[in-house]
C-alpha cells in the first residue's frame, strides 16, 4: 500500500496533450492501412487503404514539423537531452524494483519529465525513427518520379526499412500501453495525459510505492 503524501503537479499542456493523443491516433492507423497495403488483410481495398495511408502520412509530417517547433520554442526539448545518470537504476527498477515495491528513482517533477531510459528512447524516436519513417514512406509515394531526381535505389530495400520502422513503432506502442500502467495506480498516467495534472510523491516523502513514472 502507497503511504506516502501525494501532490498534483502540472505536467502537460493542452498542444502537449492534444499531439501526444493525435500521433497516437495516427500511428495505428497509419499501422491499420500500412499492413493491409502490404497485404496482410483485406479491410477498405487496396487502392483505398493507399490513399489513405498516404493522407494520414502526410499528416503525420506536418503534425511533427508542428511538434519540433513548439518543443524547440518553448523549451521542452531540455526534457529530451539524454543523460547516463541513473540510468541503470531505472532500468532496475523496471526489471525488478517495480514488482518489489520499489520507490521510483527518478520522480516526476516539472523541471524532469521524463527519466533517462525514457529521454533516450524519446530522443531516439524523434531523430531517428520518425524521419527514417519519413523519408521512406515520401520515397515510396515519389517512386515514379525517382529517374526525375535521379534516384538509383531499390523499391523493394525502401520498403522493407519502412516496413521494419512500423514494427518498431507499433512494438514501442505496446510498451507505452503497458507502461501507462505502471504509476502510482493503474489508470494515474492515463488521467495526467487526459487532464495534464499528476499526481506524484510531494518533496521528502520516500516511502516505497508499489508503480513509478512511466
Amino acid at each position: 500500500m502507497d503511504t506516502r503524501t501525494m501532490e498534483r503537479i502540472y505536467l502537460y499542456s493542452r498542444f502537449e496533450r492534444f499531439w501526444h493523443w493525435a500521433q497516437a491516433a495516427l500511428i495505428v492507423f497509419l499501422a491499420v492501412t500500412g499492413f493491409e497495403v502490404h497485404g496482410t488483410y483485406r479491410l477498405f481495398g487496396f487502392q483505398k487503404a493507399a490513399e489513405l495511408h498516404n493522407t494520414a502520412g502526410m499528416g503525420w509530417f506536418v503534425l511533427y514539423v508542428f511538434i519540433i517547433f513548439w518543443k524547440l520554442t518553448t523549451g521542452e526539448w531540455k526534457n529530451y537531452v539524454p543523460t547516463t545518470r541513473k540510468l541503470a537504476a531505472v532500468v532496475g527498477y523496471y526489471a525488478y524494483g517495480i514488482f518489489r515495491g520499489d520507490a521510483h528513482p527518478v520522480p516526476r517533477s516539472e523541471r524532469n519529465k521524463h527519466n533517462p531510459l525514457q529521454r533516450l528512447t524519446y530522443l531516439g524516436i524523434a531523430v531517428v525513427l520518425i524521419p527514417v519513417q519519413v523519408t521512406t514512406g515520401l520515397l515510396y509515394y515519389l517512386y515514379n518520379s525517382w529517374p526525375r531526381y535521379g534516384i538509383q535505389l531499390s523499391l523493394s530495400s525502401v520498403a522493407t526499412v519502412h516496413m521494419l520502422g512500423a514494427f518498431a513503432l507499433v512494438a514501442f506502442l505496446v510498451g507505452h500501453l503497458y507502461m501507462i500502467t505502471t504509476g502510482h495506480s493503474l489508470t494515474g498516467h492515463l488521467k495526467a495525459m487526459c487532464t495534464g495534472w499528476e499526481e506524484a510523491p510531494a518533496n521528502g516523502s520516500q516511502t516505497p510505492s508499489v508503480g513509478g513514472a512511466a
